[in-house]
């Protein structure tokens, strides 16, 4: 299957951002923490360019624990500063404010020189569709800012958030980038939700993430739907089937209902603690 899903409306988003940057002191960037690398826009290195940055790994709480931390490093080694949240909890979300002081120290210092006080620092949100934008800048504000949804897409245009006297948020809309060079980048976003499920054949994703699963996670499948693992990715998906009633009306398995189960439950953190990548 070839993963692809870029609307109209991105390309207009894109442009808005580089027009907006100059405003900009600090990028906040939202990563999948279950694929930090694959839910990456590569463009934004080059859009952000001279400026401060922050990555925040959102849904830390449905990723492996011990890759969260590892993924942590391997961005500070690359000069980011990096936070684990879960916006939904809120986890994670105090630390912040002290974060984006120290990223954006010498601003703060260079305005202070000048007899500038208090001016906020201006922050950029960035990040794929369905990452979890709206929903950071809502537990960050403490109120509802930003439109939210389950499905990629949601936010369309920008708008600018005052959270409180130090900080002013730029929410943008999601945008992935025109071509995936490398398939399998498609396949973790679209496995995660990033790439809307109506354009995808859903039975080969859960396919693969049952490999996946099988290989780096064994035991999880079978503790969650209480069936025995195959090695055989598909007949693993027949024993879901069996095991959740997805039976179609002349009394055969239906592996495209079983197959939106094991997403959903996937993306839900009901299998367990997940990445996809690692460093």
């Amino acid at each position: 299957m070839n993963y692809q899903w870029y609307p109209g409306h991105m390309t207009k988003a894109k442009r808005m951002m580089q027009e907006d940057i100059k405003l900009i002191d600090l990028v906040i960037e939202l990563l999948d923490a279950r694929l930090p690398m694959s839910s990456r826009n590569p463009d934004i290195d080059s859009l952000a360019n001279g400026k401060s940055r922050l990555i925040l790994l959102n849904k830390a709480d449905l990723a492996d624990n011990d890759l969260n931390d590892r993924w942590e490093e391997y961005f500070n080694q690359k000069g980011f500063y990096v936070v684990q949240i879960n916006s939904r909890n809120g986890n994670g979300i105090k630390a912040i404010n002290s974060i984006i002081r120290q990223a954006c120290s010498e601003k703060i210092e260079r305005d202070r020189r000048r007899g500038i006080i208090n001016r906020p620092v201006r922050a950029m949100v960035v990040g794929i569709p369905n990452v979890g934008k709206s929903t950071f800048i809502n537990s960050y504000a403490g109120k509802a800012c930003a439109k939210t949804g389950n499905k990629p897409g949601v936010t369309k245009g920008k708008q600018w958030i005052r959270l409180n006297k130090n900080v002013e948020l730029l929410d943008t809309p999601g945008i992935l980038w025109p071509k995936f060079e490398d398939q399998s980048v498609g396949m973790r976003l679209a496995m995660a939700g990033s790439i809307r499920d109506d354009i995808l054949n859903v039975d080969e994703l859960a396919y693969e993430l049952i490999k996946y699963l099988y290989k780096n996670y064994n035991g999880m499948v079978s503790g969650r739907f209480q069936i025995e693992e195959s090695e055989d990715a598909l007949e693993t998906l027949n024993r879901i089937a069996v095991a959740r009633g997805c039976i179609s009306k002349g009394a055969d398995v239906d592996l495209t209902k079983a197959a939106a189960v094991v997403l959903e439950e996937f993306r839900n953190g009901k299998i367990g603690k997940i990445t996809l990548e690692k460093p």
